[in-house]
């Protein structure tokens, strides 16, 4: 069983959603890259594509555009992802997983670049006014 979790941000609006994917939606981004463009048709959102800009693994470990394959690696790092504050000169080793989405890949990071016919981010509705109690 396969189970995702994505985070799809909106460049335009600038907020994200989350949307949890199972089993054959799941199944239709195994083996995308990061940088990739993916159709949203495929986890049920018509009309839509998404560059895949990163993600993390089960353990939490970050996905790093210039590590090929799927697998956990200890590289160093000087900046980006994976480190957060260095001096210069300094390099850290850092486990880090690939940039390709495999079945033990827990969250991906999903943006806009086509706009579908329904809108993603929904307006919040107004609460209807409290009803006075009459005693």
């Amino acid at each position: 069983m396969t189970e995702f979790k994505l985070n799809i941000g909106d460049p335009k609006s600038k907020k994200t959603i989350k949307k949890d994917i199972k089993d054959d939606e799941a199944e239709s981004l195994i083996g995308a890259s990061m940088g990739d463009t993916v159709k949203g048709d495929s986890f049920g959102l018509e009309g839509y594509e998404f560059l895949i800009t990163g993600g993390s693994d089960y353990t939490g470990t970050p996905m790093r555009k210039d590590v090929i394959g799927t697998a956990r690696k200890k590289i160093l790092i000087v900046s980006g992802t994976g480190i957060r504050k260095n001096r210069p000169g300094r390099r850290v080793r850092r486990t880090v997983a690939g940039n390709t989405v495999y079945e033990k890949t827990a969250q991906i990071n999903l943006k806009i670049t086509k706009q579908g016919k329904a809108s993603l981010f929904e307006e919040p509705k107004e609460k209807a006014p409290a009803e006075e109690k009459t005693e």
